[in-house]
């Protein structure tokens, strides 16, 4: 068992680690293909988005003792593969900005609503980074962002970020160092 200001004080930290990558990006490079497939890494923090947008709804409606709600894609979609195609063509065609400023908002929105839970609420830390919140009988991964974004697209992510910025310091003969 944990406390949530050890959770609060782990998701504030993961978020600063987020936005550290997020910088050496840069918006520039937000929309270039290749990070995973064809995916862009605005691609990504829409896919990453949403999956948290759908947790904070959910965590709030438990907080409340309201049913699970819809998710925010179409209810038909069932199989991962559809609902995250489905996620990817809603952000596609949106801007890296606008796409950046809902992942910010959306971070504080999950930051509001576990400030919001009760200071006794049961959080189990099942390893350094994995921290299950209970609401009632229910359970929420509370860093499903982080854990996702680790687990299963981190390495793409610093592959390609290594791989373009290599191929920037190849073509800029002023940034490589002086022997």
């Amino acid at each position: 068992m944990t406390n949530k200001p050890e959770l609060m004080n782990w998701l504030q930290g993961e978020y600063q680690n987020w936005k550290v990558l997020l910088d050496q990006i840069g918006t520039l490079r937000m929309d270039q293909p290749g990070v995973n497939g064809d995916w862009s890494m605005k691609d990504m923090v829409g896919h990453l988005s949403t999956w948290n947008r759908w947790l904070v709804t959910r965590l709030e409606a438990a907080q409340r003792a309201e049913p699970e709600p819809a998710p925010p894609w179409p209810g038909h979609l069932t199989a991962e593969d559809e609902i995250n195609a489905w996620i990817y063509n809603d952000n596609h065609i949106r801007r890296g900005r606008e796409v950046l400023e809902e992942m910010h908002a959306g971070f504080q929105q999950l930051i509001v609503a576990i400030e919001e839970l009760p200071d006794d609420l049961r959080i189990e830390r099942l390893n350094p980074t994995y921290y299950l919140v209970w609401i009632n009988d229910k359970r929420f991964l509370a860093g499903e962002f982080f854990n996702h974004f680790h687990d299963d697209h981190e390495p793409d992510v610093r592959a390609w970020l290594r791989q373009i910025q290599t191929k920037s310091s190849l073509s800029n003969p002023f940034s490589r160092p002086r022997a």
